[in-house]
């Protein structure tokens, strides 16, 4: 059974509420519909309720399956807003509030926020930026978090690592340059997110060109800091380095170059790219080479699970990000 095999079982037997602020847009309102029915989800789809349900009817899609939340419905919205301003540390008041309640993203993350919903998933017609800066807004980030980044999952044939095929890496795609208290974030994060998502006791490893000390300057000096901001945040979890990237997943390579004790070395299954340059280029030699199915970029960060998926995604591949972030929702919980 596949790793996707594995996590599309695990939806059905939790099934979770996700919220659809795009729920007009085409190829999502056929993602819900169709992960829906097959008892993956619980699809929330919020907006214009009247626009809802007759573009569900002209679409031949069976309005039994979808919860349809209509953002012009006065007395539900003001209950959700007087249970967000109730909720601490929240920014928005319920003027503000209000007004951003008009956009169906906003609304469908208020809902979030106050347990109406379980993970929030947009990203064709809103920007990246439209969906982080919401996120941020409303969701909020986890304590002692202040970055938000990204994780994907490789799933790479012939690869013999701690968890079989299966390595999870980040940042690929969200943090540019991210300075030692960021990477130590990213890394945090990632930890985190595995162990929602694939049930793993995360072994993670902050790669660089220098193993321990065997090179010097200032590119390696930042992954040295993460570690140990990483280890001071969260002394719970396995976070080492800094390794290259052989000496992180290479049992035969760690016992060569790291000469001290190491839960990380030789087996990590969690890798932490320096920076963006490194993670996209890394990615793309693991798809290209290695004949990975790589699968994300998953936002990470947030107090709840917010996706941004893929302006040009094909309705499978949506499908399949819905279903890994309802897992990640269940798994947090």
């Amino acid at each position: 059974m596949s790793v996707l095999d594995q996590i599309y079982l695990r939806a059905k037997e939790n099934p979770r509420k996700v919220a659809f602020p795009e729920a007009l847009n085409e190829k999502m309102m056929q993602a819900a519909y169709e992960t829906g029915k097959e008892g993956y989800i619980i699809p929330v789809l919020v907006g214009n309720g009247n626009d809802i349900r007759e573009a569900a009817r002209e679409r031949g899609y069976d309005e039994g399956v979808f919860t349809i939340v209509d953002i012009t419905e006065e007395e539900y919205k003001k209950t959700l807003i007087d249970k967000y301003v109730a909720l601490p540390q929240t920014i928005l008041k319920e003027k503000a509030l209000n007004r951003r309640m008009q956009n169906p993203l906003y609304y469908a993350m208020v809902m979030q926020a106050v347990d109406e919903a379980d993970v929030t998933f947009a990203g064709i017609d809103n920007t990246t930026g439209d969906v982080l800066l919401a996120g941020q807004m409303i969701i909020g980030l986890k304590e002692g978090i202040s970055t938000v980044s990204s994780i994907g999952l490789c799933d790479i044939p012939g690869f013999q690592g701690s968890e079989g095929s299966l390595l999870a890496i980040g940042d690929s795609a969200v943090c540019t340059n991210p300075d030692a208290n960021q990477l130590a974030d990213i890394a945090i994060s990632a930890c985190d997110t595995v162990k929602a998502l694939l049930e793993w006791e995360p072994r993670c490893a902050m790669v660089s060109y220098s193993t321990l000390g065997s090179g010097q300057g200032e590119l390696i000096d930042k992954v040295v800091e993460a570690v140990k901001l990483a280890n001071e945040k969260r002394p719970d979890l396995a976070i080492d380095g800094e390794f290259q990237f052989d000496a992180a997943i290479s049992p035969a390579v760690a016992e060569k170059k790291v000469n001290r004790e190491s839960q990380v070395a030789g087996k990590a299954n969690v890798v932490i790219w320096p920076d963006l340059n490194v993670g996209n280029v890394g990615v793309k030699l693991i798809q290209q080479f290695g004949h990975a199915d790589a699968y994300g970029p998953m936002l990470q960060g947030f107090n709840k699970v917010v996706c941004d998926c893929s302006r040009g995604a094909p309705v499978s591949e949506i499908k399949g990000n819905i279903v890994i972030s309802a897992v990640r929702a269940a798994g947090s919980n």
